[in-house]
């Protein structure tokens, strides 16, 4: 079993599924008493927020470029970062470690779907760094409407990654789902590691795919591999 190395606290919240869902991956498959080879390196995460709201994003990627180093001295054979957004600065990361980064649109399969609406942080549905790789696999991203952006991201920033968890800001999200099937989306990409928190496959009229399931399984995957 290979060693998983990951960079968490961004927020911890979602880190805590990461960890519940890669062990029990690993049990899955394994039995026993078994459970991940695991390594983590969790941030200060009001340090990279401020980061962001700033636009300091080289700051970021120090942070998480020395975070990955040291989970590569320490044995991690792999590094998974468990955030959408700080996904943004995998290629500055990926130049100061010799190990392989699992990048979470990879991880996302495509199920026979062409169109696909996107929900995550501002970054995440106006920067290229997760849409450019849905388009290389073949699927046209539908987006929120300018205002619902904002409204989703700051569910995300001033809620869930507080760990508030809000009927209210259910209710929108559903909305705006259902405004991204009417656009003509065939499933929906909870593409913050914090949404599936709020939204669960029942709360969706589409189909869901939840990146912090869908990266936290396909780590334990590459680990058995």
């Amino acid at each position: 079993m290979k060693t998983i190395g990951i960079i968490g606290g961004m927020s911890w919240e979602s880190t805590v599924t990461y960890y519940d869902i890669i062990n029990k991956e690993v049990i899955k498959h394994l039995g026993g008493f078994h459970s991940a080879k695991i390594l983590m390196y969790s941030v200060d995460f009001a340090e990279l927020e401020a980061n962001m709201k700033n636009g300091y994003w080289q700051g970021n990627a120090v942070i998480l470029a020395d975070a990955a180093l040291r989970l590569e001295r320490a044995g991690a054979h792999f590094i998974v970062i468990a955030t959408n957004t700080m996904h943004k600065l995998v290629p500055e990361i990926e130049k100061e470690i010799s190990v392989p980064i699992l990048h979470i649109a990879d991880a996302i399969k495509r199920d026979g779907i062409k169109k696909v609406g996107l929900l995550g942080t501002k970054f995440t549905m106006t920067q290229g760094f997760i849409i450019d790789k849905l388009a290389d696999a073949g699927l046209e991203v539908v987006l929120p409407d300018p205002k619902d952006m904002e409204l989703i991201n700051d569910v995300i920033f001033n809620e869930l990654c507080l760990g508030k968890v809000l009927d209210s800001s259910r209710e929108e999200y559903k909305r705006i789902i259902k405004g991204m099937k009417l656009k003509g989306a065939e499933g929906v990409i909870l593409g913050c590691t914090e949404i599936g928190m709020l939204i669960k496959e029942e709360d969706s009229v589409l189909p869901t795919y939840d990146t912090t399931i869908i990266h936290a399984t396909a780590a334990a995957d590459m680990a058995l591999a």
